[in-house]
């Protein structure tokens, strides 16, 4: 089970050793994972079974950590909630600020956010998730599940869709942002304006960050599911690992979720239009922080996806000659999730590879990370959504202490 220590005690302990060798194991996996069967596949995945939930209750464990959330906090300057796990045991867990400034709510442990791009993962775990099942495959064109489908799309995998390499322009980049952003939209409306855009550059040879490519494989997996995407989701992922307070907003009736909010001149403002019916496979899920550590554990450790699902998913998919980004090497595109040295973008830095993704819309700003080798979950949470350089930071302030690294004062990017 988890253990949940309620003061800072001793240096956390490292399962370095056999987190490598699960890698490497992964890396294989990779190379062959177009060799094994579907059902071959799904038998490979890990049965153990996962541990305990923790208790949610506040832990302070990291005492650097502590200082400077306290120091933010008694300042209002963070808003949001942290956790920081090693192994099965809880290192940290506090929440600062409220979840609804205009009804003096408070925020609590257990408080749904809106956890915007992260939602990503779990579109991309669905996939291969069907997959393992033997319904499709990552190299199916995307035409063969979407009806109505554009010339343009025929060369398109899904495997372009899911890392960012189909050339679709992105939401943003569609001339009708402006009225899709506040107008709740089917996902057929979303792929019908998607289809009206020739690619921006051949499929697999560049990479840009795609939030229409998501939308298109969610809506893949309810062809090839028979069920709503958000209904398969929950069937196949989300109940059977007790993520009971995980789910979608796209139908916006979720319940309990904490107000966004956006610092402007005039002060704090919410940010009460999320309307994530335009993002509903690549951004409209909502989680909590204890929620988060238990997919993070049930990802990462084999309770989700066969072995070779996974190294697909953590595999770096950027075409060859993927430009450096601001002097420094690309991080890994994954489907779903990134692969990086982060802590190299602080001071002082550490070079451990990481694995994340972050999260922004609606007055949220979120960074998920992992760290396989010692096994270390980090989960920040803002519901403010202009606190994206404090919630990076915190992250690396917290995955440092947590591995025994100098803890880090200053951005170095």
């Amino acid at each position: 089970m988890f253990v949940v220590p309620k003061s800072a005690g001793g240096r956390p302990w490292f399962l370095g050793s056999l987190a490598a060798v699960a890698l490497v194991c992964a890396g294989a996996g990779a190379w062959i994972v177009h060799a094994i069967a579907p059902e071959t596949q799904a038998a490979t995945a890990t049965k153990v079974r996962l541990p305990e939930r923790p208790p949610v209750e506040v832990v302070e464990a990291l005492p650097q950590l502590k200082a400077r959330l306290d120091y933010l906090g008694e300042r209002k300057q963070f808003m949001g909630a942290i956790l920081v796990a090693k192994g099965d045991q809880v290192l940290f867990r506090q929440v600062y600020g409220k979840a609804n400034y205009e009804n003096d709510q408070p925020l609590k442990l257990d408080t749904r956010f809106r956890l915007a791009s992260v939602s990503k993962q779990f579109t991309a775990a669905a996939i291969l998730k069907l997959q393992d099942e033997g319904r499709l495959s990552v190299n199916d064109p995307v035409c063969q599940w979407i009806e109505t489908c554009p010339d343009a799309w025929k060369p398109l995998r899904i495997h372009h869709l899911l890392s960012h390499t189909s050339g679709i322009p992105d939401l943003m980049a569609q001339s009708e942002w402006g009225r899709i952003r506040v107008t709740p939209r089917t996902p057929k409306e979303l792929t019908e304006t998607s289809a009206r855009y020739g690619l921006q550059f051949e499929p697999g040879t560049k990479i840009r960050y795609d939030n229409a490519a998501y939308n298109l494989a969610a809506e893949i997996v309810a062809k090839a599911s028979g069920k709503p995407f958000e209904i398969y989701l929950n069937d196949a992922i989300l109940k059977p690992l007790g993520l009971k307070d995980t789910g979608s907003d796209a139908h916006a009736d979720a319940q309990g979720l904490a107000m966004g909010y956006a610092n402007f001149p005039g002060g704090l403002a919410a940010q009460p239009i999320a309307n994530v019916s335009v993002v509903y496979g690549a951004g409209a899920l909502y989680s909590t922080l204890d929620d988060m550590l238990v997919w993070n554990q049930a990802l990462h450790k084999g309770h989700v996806l066969s072995d070779a699902s996974y190294a697909q998913m953590i595999a770096d998919h950027a075409p060859e000659g993927t430009p450096k980004e601001r002097g420094r090497a690309h991080r890994a595109y994954g489907y779903g999730i990134y692969v990086n040295s982060l802590g190299e973008q602080v001071k002082p830095a550490f070079d451990d590879k990481q694995i994340y993704h972050t999260g922004s819309w609606a007055g949220f700003r979120n960074l998920v990370l992992y760290q396989p080798e010692a096994d270390v979950t980090v989960v920040v949470l803002s519901n403010n959504y202009h606190q994206r350089d404090l919630v990076f930071m915190l992250s690396q302030q917290a995955m440092a202490e947590a591995l025994g690294r100098p803890f880090p004062t200053g951005l170095n990017r």
